[in-house]
């Protein structure tokens, strides 16, 4: 396609809005595209294009979707997307843009997150292939990644159980169409496959923890996870027939607001109330003020299923860092307009986007984003770290990985120099867990044994000792390494960066009370490989007490034969 002569024109509807903006953004770099951006608010329209910087072309189009064969007509797209919505509120004409691209031989893509809109676009499919354009509905990460990354999963084992959900940032902000969506169906029946049976979940009101944890990265805290009514439900258990559970869940935060709905929805299913929409604007306004914590999303897909005979349980996590996270629902389209323009077309016809793309297109996409996936599997007999770290455990320094690698009774020794707090806070602290005195060379030996399940480190500073035991966290320390000192215990993430095994604090208990974070130790703590010897860094520190102790030093094992 030439770039001069003849630009591939797309008619976003909603084209200013979250969506469709978002989309625009992602494909400002091909000159090869006029994009229209359009909508009911002609002067939206003109805002978005005044500003815009892209090296595409933009040209604002005031045009509500019931007129939308008349745009078609005079503005000739070569391909419509509808980013608008609140697609479960389109009512009985709810496919007429889509009737009308195949009329006029346009094609179509969406961004619907209506289970029961997705589910019925099939039944265009032989019109559709009678005009030879494809139309599918769903580009988004619900059904379009979620699918390609089972049909990953689905090479190596066979799907039983399907679990998700998606965690965005709290500073992503929600647009208000999407808003309306999800408020309107919460304490509604939502349509799934439990049980081996098709059947009703209640939205909102079932909820799931969950720690989206990209194997050696900085997890996500736990996430409150509700249901929601995405095409998932009812598109991919087709795929599967020997599929007995689908389950998606959405964990907005602040978590006491998405507590809120859940009591909201339960209450309208208790009690057979109305629709809770007309509260929307007001969610909306709440949660797009209450923007606090950390600017990161995620996503996860978990499986049960069979392989080899054998139960497994495998699982899929995305961590979006920043403001990268709130493209990835735009992402999908996004890859399609990119193959288009490479001579790769969809075959024609209608269907969710369930093989829109593989997963191999999406890591294109994340490509020079702050955007990290990976696989987990579990096994419940893998050592303590490498249950923790899973496939990164491969990826730590030789002499890092040899420490954790063993499940033996073993002792290490090296030296050691010990730096300690100098306030009487600090001595106090210090003095209580039994940490070694201040030294600039000191003979120290590390000695691991196992107790059920656990790993006691029992360290000795040239004649000071003092111990820990680590085991794996569990509800909201999952996927995080807990070591306790007596009555304190603090939760780490394992992260694998630079060549090193950080150790980051993220939670705390004391006599096992949940403890504020603003009082939480803290400290640089790492392990690493220094010219083949182990080396090892501690560093504890407290709000108001400063410094406690700081260890620092080499060890080796010990020839224990």
């Amino acid at each position: 396609m030439s770039e001069q002569s003849n630009p591939m024109k797309i008619l976003i509807l909603g084209g200013y809005g979250v969506f469709g903006g978002r989309l625009a953004e992602l494909l400002s770099d091909r000159p090869d595209l006029e994009l229209l951006i359009c909508g009911r608010d002609r002067q939206r329209a003109e805002a978005f294009c005044a500003a815009w910087r892209g090296a595409a072309q933009v040209s604002p189009v005031a045009l509500d979707r019931r007129a939308i064969a008349d745009g078609i007509a005079a503005h000739q797209p070569h391909l419509v997307v509808d980013a608008s919505g609140p697609f479960q509120d389109y009512g009985a004409d709810r496919y007429r843009v889509i009737e009308a691209c195949i009329a006029a031989r346009v094609d179509y893509l969406d961004f619907a997150d209506a289970a029961d809109f997705v589910f019925g676009v099939d039944a265009f499919d032989a019109d559709a292939k009678a005009a030879n354009i494809f139309v599918i509905s769903g580009v988004s990460s619900f059904p379009a990644l979620t699918a390609a990354v089972l049909r990953e999963m689905a090479t190596s084992m066979d799907i039983r159980t399907v679990e998700g959900g998606i965690a965005p940032s709290p500073f992503a902000g929600i647009g208000l169409n999407v808003m309306r969506a999800v408020v309107g169906y919460a304490g509604a029946p939502v349509k799934l496959r439990r049980g081996g049976k098709d059947g009703f979940g209640t939205g909102l009101a079932e909820s799931r923890r969950f720690t989206v944890a990209v194997p050696g990265r900085l997890p996500l805290r736990s996430i409150h996870f509700s249901l929601v009514d995405v095409p998932d439900l009812q598109v991919i258990p087709p795929t599967y027939p020997e599929l007995t559970d689908i389950w998606m869940g959405a964990g907005p935060v602040p978590e006491i607001l998405h507590r809120i709905l859940n009591l909201l929805a339960r209450a309208r299913a208790t009690f057979r109330l109305p629709s809770l929409e007309p509260f929307s604007r007001l969610f909306y306004t709440v949660l797009n003020w209450m923007k606090f914590g950390e600017h990161r999303g995620g996503m996860y897909i978990r499986v049960h299923g069979v392989a080899e005979g054998a139960h497994v349980e495998r699982s899929w996590h995305l961590l979006a860092e920043g403001d990268d996270g709130p493209y990835i629902p735009s992402m999908a389209v996004e890859g399609i307009v990119r193959k288009l323009l490479a001579g790769e077309r969809p075959r024609p016809g209608a269907r969710s986007a369930t093989e829109a793309l593989t997963l191999k297109d999406y890591d294109a996409l994340f490509a020079n984003r702050s955007i990290h996936t990976g696989f987990r599997e579990e096994r419940p007999n893998a050592l303590l770290y490498e249950r923790i770290l899973g496939s990164a455990f491969d990826r730590l320094p030789p002499r890092v990985r040899e420490l954790h690698g063993s499940a033996d009774d073993r002792r290490w020794s090296g030296q050691a120099t010990v730096t300690r707090g100098r306030g009487l806070l600090a001595r106090i602290a210090a003095a209580i867990v039994g940490f070694p005195k201040a030294a600039d060379s000191t003979p120290v030996t590390v000695t691991f044994t196992r107790e059920e399940g656990a790993e006691r480190w029992t360290r000795n500073f040239d004649g000071k000792r003092f111990s820990s035991l680590q085991y794996a966290g569990t509800g909201r320390s999952d996927r995080l390494l807990v070591e306790r000192f007596g009555p304190a215990a603090f939760a780490m993430a394992l992260v694998v960066e630079d060549g090193r095994l950080r150790l980051v604090p993220r939670r705390w208990t004391l006599f096992a009370i949940p403890m504020p974070r603003f009082l939480m130790p803290d400290g640089a703590s790492f392990e690493a490989d220094v010219d083949g010897k182990f080396h090892f860094n501690v560093e504890i520190a407290a709000p108001v007490i400063g410094l406690i102790v700081a260890y620092r030093g080499i060890l080796e094992p010990e020839n224990t034969a």
